[in-house]
């Protein structure tokens, strides 16, 4: 009788635990581990801390050994066999065990962990109470994520980036533009008084991917953010974030000297606009002295700039520099512009701001979309990158999907990231990513960083979909080295995430790193781009032309078919876009023949007959990507399929709903469009392509519904 009780006592205990998991604790949810599997679990934690400066590293290391090995670790005061050590790098026993010319090349965020034989003992330094908070997450995500042994731990971790922040589009109402994940977590009409605890976990998850900073609203600014008010506000979440080592940005109006404090204009030759722009700093750095700066986009999709003034984009970005650089502030200026009178909309960024390279203070840094266009499924990089050589840029990734089926759908964007970051730019010859010329090991900047738009929320898992969490989190991990394997930090997220399970993770992973390029079939397949509806950046529309809108928003600008073919021509003998990349990619993206086969579309108008590489012609290609595309979802739906008894119920049942919504609109993406382009290429499918389920009619009346998508 004792014996069942106990069974039920535990099975109501296994029930209730797995009725909490919801996904809110991100990749802190799997937290169970065997001990026996793991040689160095520790028996106690030594802090050399007389200060207390680094007590927030110690309470994260022993919160998190509890967590991992159901337990509770004992704190020492002196260094004994098999405990964690934690110290800050000046302290004299560190120097005596460790090279000093290694802890000075750790800069502020770098760390160590070494193990120490003679004290059969894991250090864990830096030179920064931040850099032991950094070494403190590595150090339990390699318990998690690797069977650890003591020639695991002699690690040495320097961020490539020195600034890696996350763009919120939120705002002061608390919408999210481009979210899909709920209501923003910035409660605007609640602060400063009352602080939400979602914020200190914010600051915690952030800080455990490296996350040093953080943009708190919308690119599309409210000038009030800067008002006393909002300044107020910002300075209550700049002191939680604070600890962890999270500094807070913020977007601004360029226009905020006319709206916000009465002025004639916003004009960067105004002496009154120069002193406004100082004196609102000044109350900024009053309020938060370690504040990063701001984020600016101007004059772009209506947005004021200096250019309403006959002013260049550097005469609008060296204002806001002067007035923050004697406080150490940065300017990130966005260089998403583009003009509905121009010939080619991914040349234009290029056009406006190469011509302005050298002509930036030192303090600014122009932030580019990874493509030339805007966040596609596949685009090539921008040319930019590479372009500007004494002129720092940023790279802008989106992490919320906004063009790649929103919170519906399972598509892991760490190889899209891989792609973009280890794209060859040539800009200094062969090996010149896009990572290396924007990182700094290069140019030597003193400057850098990459830049990622948000996916977050007030959902209980925070993006909307279970798997957009590794979106976040395959960011964090490439902000802070984008030399890392996308598939190994997939491993990474699942294990802690989801399951330890060896083979449940096998699985998992696999559909992760598929699940872009399936998307990228399904979609927009051999370089086509901008299919979606130009009013919800959702569904298929590649039809659609509305009378009165701009060109460049709609999807026949773009994908150009007629009964000849499809595709945009950017070669020489169209819009020649390839002139603004180094060889050899000019001549390779000019030529259809050695064009690689992903940009095709992207780059050149090709015939419906064209034969590809395969031997098959360009319009029975394009079928067979399609098809793909949703042949892979299918495996993916029949993957999870098979997870039910390594996942909890909850985020299992989640997670199979939304594959059954994706699987469904990935066959509406394949009909919608194949159906339009067959009118332009009269020919029929090809055999392994399935019949549409849809008429094409019927899919030109079809409204697009955003009842799941809010």
């Amino acid at each position: 009788m004792k014996n069942f009780q106990l069974l039920l006592i535990a099975l109501i205990f296994q029930f209730s635990l797995q009725a909490q998991i919801d996904g809110s604790d991100l990749w802190f949810s799997e937290s169970s581990l065997n001990s026996q599997n793991y040689l160095l679990k520790p028996k106690s934690v030594v802090v050399s801390d007389a200060e207390g400066r680094i007590t927030l590293a110690s309470n994260e290391l022993l919160h998190g050994l509890n967590r991992l090995f159901k337990t509770s670790i004992k704190t020492k005061h002196k260094v004994s066999k098999e405990s964690v050590w934690l110290s800050l790098s000046v302290n004299s026993d560190i120097r005596e065990l460790i090279d000093p010319k290694e802890l000075d090349e750790l800069g502020s965020d770098g760390f160590i962990i070494k193990y120490i034989d003679e004290k059969k003992s894991v250090l864990i330094t830096g030179n920064t109470e931040i850099a032991v908070l950094y070494g403190v997450f590595h150090y339990l995500r390699s318990l998690q994520t690797i069977q650890v042994n003591k020639d695991d731990l002699n690690i040495i971790e320097i961020p490539k980036y020195k600034i890696r922040i996350l763009n919120h589009w939120d705002n002061l109402d608390g919408s999210v533009e481009r979210g899909y994940a709920g209501r923003s977590i910035w409660r605007w009409n609640e602060l400063p008084e009352k602080i939400s605890p979602r914020y200190h976990e914010y600051a915690k998850v952030n800080a455990s991917i490296g996350i040093n900073g953080t943009v708190l609203n919308n690119v599309n600014a409210n000038p009030q953010i800067l008002s006393t008010e909002y300044l107020q506000k910002v300075n209550a979440i700049a002191k939680v974030l604070r600890p962890y080592g999270i500094k807070v940005y913020l977007s601004v109006n360029f226009a905020s000297p006319a709206v916000l404090g009465g002025l004639e204009n916003a004009s960067p030759k105004n002496e009154q606009v120069k002193e406004w722009w100082k004196e609102k700093v000044k109350e900024i750095y009053d309020l938060i002295p370690d504040f990063g700066g701001f984020l600016v986009k101007a004059n772009s999709e209506g947005q004021p700039g200096p250019m309403d003034y006959g002013c260049t984009h550097a005469d609008g970005a060296n204002l806001l520099a002067d007035a923050l650089q004697p406080y150490g502030g940065i300017v990130m200026w966005r260089a998403f512009v583009y003009n509905p009178k121009g010939n080619d909309r991914a040349r234009q960024a290029y056009e406006e701001f190469y011509p302005l390279d050298g002509q930036f203070r030192q303090n600014v840094m122009i932030q580019v979309k990874n493509g030339p266009v805007d966040f596609q499924p596949r685009e090539p990089f921008s040319p930019l990158f590479g372009a500007m050589k004494t002129t720092q840029l940023m790279p802008e990734l989106q992490i919320t999907q906004e063009y790649l089926g929103f919170s519906d759908h399972l598509v892991y964007l760490g190889t899209l990231y891989q792609e973009f970051l280890q794209s060859d730019t040539y800009a200094d010859g062969e090996g010149a990513t896009v990572a290396r010329v924007t990182e700094g090991s290069i140019s030597n900047d003193h400057l850098s960083g990459i830049a990622g738009v948000a996916n977050i929320g007030l959902d209980n898992n925070w993006c909307g979909h279970h798997f957009a969490q590794a979106n976040w989190y395959v960011f964090g991990r490439l902000a802070w080295n984008p030399d890392l394997d996308v598939e190994m930090i997939a491993d990474e997220w699942t294990r802690q995430t989801l399951t330890q399970d060896d083979k449940a993770v096998d699985a998992i992973v696999k559909v992760m790193m598929n699940s872009r390029e399936a998307t990228v079939n399904y979609m927009t397949p051999l370089g086509l781009h901008h299919l979606m509806g130009w009013d919800h950046h959702y569904g298929p529309e590649p039809w659609c032309e509305i009378e009165g809108a701009r060109p460049d928003w709609l999807p026949t600008y773009y994908h150009k078919a007629d009964s000849l073919g499809i595709g945009f021509n950017r070669s020489s003998s169209g819009s020649n876009a390839v002139e603004q990349y180094q060889a050899p990619l000019i001549s390779m993206f000019d030529n259809v023949s050695t064009c690689p086969e992903k940009y095709l579309l992207w780059f050149h108008h090709v015939p419906w007959n064209y034969q590809m590489k395969s031997g098959l012609t360009l319009w029975n290609q394009l079928c067979l990507k399609y098809q793909q595309g949703v042949d892979e979802v299918r495996r993916s739906q029949e993957m999870w399929n098979t997870m039910e008894p390594f996942i909890d119920e909850k985020r299992f049942a989640e997670v199979e709903q939304k594959i059954a919504i994706q699987l469904k609109e990935a066959i509406w993406w394949k009909d919608a469009c194949l159906l339009y382009f067959q009118t332009f290429s009269n020919q029929p499918f090809p055999k392994g392509v399935e019949k549409p389920i849809y008429k094409l009619d019927e899919l030109k009346k079809q409204k697009f519904n955003l009842k799941h998508h809010n």
